[in-house]
């Protein structure tokens, strides 16, 4: 898995601050951003935490680039709707050269793995062998319709891929662009940073958490699981390592 954070609202706290000090403060477009000084910018954000006022943490956005996790995870992080995601389409970019995400826990037992490997061997050829009756087949429908080999040849295989693809598992890598507002990012956060949250997802959102603390440290200061400031909200379905996860965030 790799993470970049490669684009963000410039001076995002001092954004959310001026939002906040139109809401309460005496200001307007020619003076909002006036007198916001480091202390200032931290006191607004601190008291939009305290009185739960959201809505001006929306005016702050970060885009990562993600690569290296599976469709699986695919399927987990686009039910955070708002947000904005750019995925590479496996219609227009072939699997040819196959790569996928391999579970630790499957990594940890040899026989598993093996299976696992096997598998995932399989799925690549059967892909590669679909890809190729289907592209023959295009071939010849494009050029008795009058296409060119070229343009037949170049037709045939972007079709070919289409169908083709349903062969792959959830293992199959996948790459994407992601863009959240800082108050869809904490409620990603407060769900997906949870010990109890699938495996890859977890590690996403726990490396997304680090690149966004390094910029907006105070907009992101509570960010995280929420037994890490308060009580579990998983009751009897809690993970039981409370303090395990107030570590490792509180000293992130």
């Amino acid at each position: 898995m790799k993470v970049s954070l490669i684009a963000y609202t410039p001076n995002p706290e001092k954004t959310v601050a001026a939002a906040a000090k139109m809401c309460y403060a005496a200001a307007d477009v020619d003076t909002v951003m006036e007198g916001l000084d480091d202390e200032k910018v931290a006191n607004f954000v601190e008291m939009l935490s305290e009185i739960g006022h959201e809505s001006p943490i929306e005016h702050a956005s970060f885009t990562f680039a993600i690569e290296g996790v599976s469709r699986a995870l695919l399927a987990q992080i686009t039910r955070h709707r708002i947000a904005s995601y750019s995925v590479q389409s496996q219609r227009y970019v072939s699997e040819k050269e196959f790569e996928y995400v391999l579970p630790p826990e499957i990594e940890k037992v040899p026989q598993a793995k093996e299976i696992f490997l096997n598998n995932m061997a399989k799925s690549h050829e059967d892909y590669l062998k679909i890809s190729e009756i289907l592209s023959e087949k295009y071939f010849g429908e494009f050029t008795a319709n009058g296409d060119d080999e070229k343009t037949a040849k170049r037709k045939a295989q972007k079709k070919a891929i289409e169908d083709a693809r349903f062969v792959l598992p959830n293992a199959c890598d996948t790459k994407m662009i992601a863009t959240f507002n800082a108050r869809s990012l904490q409620n990603f956060f407060k769900h997906r940073c949870c010990n109890r949250a699938q495996w890859e997802i977890r590690e996403l959102s726990t490396e997304m958490l680090k690149l966004v603390k390094q910029v907006a440290p105070n907009l992101f200061k509570k960010a995280g699981p929420p037994c890490v400031f308060g009580k579990c909200p998983e009751g009897k379905m809690s993970c039981g390592k409370m303090v395990e996860m107030k570590e490792k965030f509180l000293n992130m």
